[in-house]
């Protein structure tokens, strides 16, 4: 059970009710270790930035839908985007969740409340030719193979940077994806696990990333002689020092710059990712393949993120029929 400190009592009730204030500090200390720290750490942020400055002082028990949707509606008004908003409410009802629960509350008021409806991101992929021109333009780069492997395996930003060579099988041409690199506050960036059982997973490499981590790897031990003051992380993109590499500094002081060497548009290096899909399932591999080697929690997740890949698809199986069903059939002495 919560703690109750700084709660408050309403007329006529027999049970005292905390403020949402403590509420909420009791139920992020309940969920510390339960959670992913950057997930907790965004969590702490929506209550800290969104919710106690509005709602903080009101009890928890007298919380109202009306009072939930009103946030949500200044929230909009003061320029927060409605993805945003989104994920306030989901943070909202997670939180009263445990408070229906844990018996403070009868139900759950984040239940009556209509969150806004963002409309769908733009997904952007490069095509086949503006890969191969980024590819080309990485060559040489210090993260070359970094850019390979993101074009060819759909790894996130994360997982490639939290990579370690102990889980690199060059001979077998295959990585194994078990950690993600992140920033926690005051912990600095730690590799921690993957965000679901279902990204931790294998993906085979192709002869181009493979060739790629090869030649990085001999660099790599260059670079730790040369250096007076090498960590070892065991970790395949590091610094020139052996030390995580901030996101920030790798798109800021490489990806841009690659982008314009290339002559592409610019893209998030999560666009990376989808490229990998899309061109992927644009040369006809099997969806099921592609979700597992993007480590997706199921198929479904991957056809709907990527369909307008499935047009190309489609016409492949009409083409497939045209073949089969205007060959003779000569099979047991009929023909058309």
């Amino acid at each position: 059970m919560p703690n109750l400190d700084g709660r408050t009592v309403r007329d006529g009730d027999t049970a005292e009710s905390p403020t949402l204030r403590a509420f909420l500090e009791d139920w992020l200390e309940s969920i510390v270790h339960s959670v992913r720290p950057r997930t907790w750490t965004r969590y702490s942020e929506y209550v800290r930035l969104h919710v106690v400055p509005t709602l903080g002082n009101r009890t928890l028990g007298d919380l109202t839908p009306k009072d939930i949707q009103t946030l949500y509606s200044q929230k909009i008004g003061q320029g927060l985007s409605p993805r945003s908003v989104l994920h306030l409410h989901r943070v909202v009802h997670r939180a009263l969740a445990h408070a229906h629960r844990w018996g403070l509350v009868d139900a759950n008021q984040a239940d009556l409340v209509e969150p806004p409806r963002p409309e769908p991101r733009e997904m952007k992929a490069l095509s086949p030719g503006e890969a191969r021109r980024v590819l080309v333009a990485a060559s040489g780069d210090r993260f070359e193979a970094l850019y390979a492997m993101a074009i060819t395996t759909g790894m996130r930003q994360g997982e490639l940077l939290g990579l370690r060579w102990r889980d690199v099988d060059l001979d077998g041409r295959s990585v194994r994806v078990t950690g993600s690199l992140q920033y926690i506050p005051g912990r600095g960036l730690r590799v921690s696990s993957p965000k679901t059982a279902r990204s931790r997973r294998n993906v085979l490499i192709s002869e181009v990333a493979a060739a790629a981590l090869f030649e990085h790897q001999r660099r790599q031990e260059l670079e730790r002689a040369e250096s007076t003051g090498w960590e070892d992380n065991d970790l395949v993109f590091p610094n020139r020092r052996g030390r995580p590499i901030y996101a920030t500094n790798l798109l800021d002081r490489s990806f841009s710059q690659l982008l314009q060497r290339a002559g592409v548009p610019r893209v998030r290096f999560h666009d990376l990712r989808h490229t990998a899909a899309t061109l992927l399932l644009g040369q006809g591999v099997h969806p099921k393949v592609v979700s597992e080697m993007l480590g997706h929690t199921n198929t479904s997740i991957t056809l709907d993120l990527y369909s307008h890949a499935t047009p190309t698809m489609q016409r492949e199986v009409a083409g497939a029929f045209d073949r089969l069903l205007s060959e003779p059939r000569t099979e047991q002495g009929i023909t058309n």
